[in-house]
């Protein structure tokens, strides 16, 4: 699983799912429903493999997902097993006008167990728009998968839904396994006065909050945030400013000892208010 980018990077996080079922169950169907992204194989060779790449949005982080599919007809499942080394995630997909498709799910379960043990994996039935054909109930699978601790989702390429909606709930799946979850969790944005907010204070200690242009009102909210959000003791353009514990001590004729003089520790916050009669001998910029 890629980690996150750097800048020249189109995406935060890789990750690598495959598409598994038996044959005819659609699964080259929700590939093409897929409009960005490419579908040429980054290998030489793609025999009975279909590729097709996408990028979703998650909590604000950009996704790339490799999907393959993986043909469900017996003689590729020696390819099957090469190729789900290194997957993170794994669509279980079969047609709910097929009942044999969904009985074969038991089969690919297996061979998952055996080949990828402990992979996140989704149950999916494919093709909702033939509805009047269904053979495999709604409730049957729903209660199959959460016997087999899957995720449940009836999608339909053609109608397009259902399909990313999958696609970003085994992401989610995967990333908080992988204990992605607390990376993004303290930069959630939940609306736009909060990303206004946490954009001021990043930048402005909170006892210079009171000097800035803006309504008393507003100003009191940014304190509050700041205070709430544990941002108060961050740097302001890459300085961290720290004050003596006495400032009649610089002036005496001890001025110049360690006890007397300003300290570069990060665990001292700033004041509330702007320090009185700050002159050079008792307030420091370090």
């Amino acid at each position: 699983m890629g980690t996150q980018g750097s800048p020249v990077k189109s995406y935060d996080y890789l990750l690598k799912f495959l598409l598994v079922g038996d044959s005819d169950v659609g699964k080259g169907e929700i590939l093409e429903s897929l409009q960005d992204g490419a579908s040429e194989s980054p290998y030489s060779y793609s025999n009975g493999i279909d590729y097709k790449t996408t990028t979703i949005l998650l909590d604000g982080r950009r996704v790339k997902l490799e999907l393959w599919d993986t043909s469900g007809q017996g003689r590729f499942c020696t390819i099957f097993r090469s190729y789900s080394r290194g997957a993170q995630g794994i669509l279980l997909v079969y047609d709910i006008t097929n009942r044999w498709s969904f009985d074969g799910i038991d089969r690919w379960i297996k061979e998952i167990d055996e080949h990828a043990p402990g992979v996140p994996r989704i149950l999916v039935g494919n093709r909702l728009h033939l509805a009047f054909k269904r053979q495999v109930p709604t409730e049957q699978a729903r209660a199959y998968a959460e016997k087999n601790g899957m995720t449940f989702f009836e999608v339909s390429p053609l109608c397009n839904f259902n399909v990313t909606e999958s696609f970003t709930e085994l992401s989610r799946i995967v990333l908080m396994r992988h204990g992605m979850e607390k990376i993004w969790r303290p930069n959630r944005v939940f609306s736009l006065q909060d990303l206004c907010c946490r954009a001021i204070v990043s930048c402005t200690p909170v006892h210079l909050i009171d000097k800035l242009p803006l309504p008393v009102a507003i100003k009191s909210h940014l304190k509050s945030f700041s205070m709430a959000n544990g941002m108060n003791a961050v740097m302001m353009h890459g300085r961290s400013y720290s004050v003596a514990g006495g400032s009649g001590g610089a002036t005496g004729s001890g001025g110049g000892s360690k006890g007397n003089s300003l300290k570069r520790s990060k665990s001292i916050r700033p004041p509330q208010s702007p320090p009185q009669n700050c002159s050079r001998s008792n307030c420091k910029i370090s």
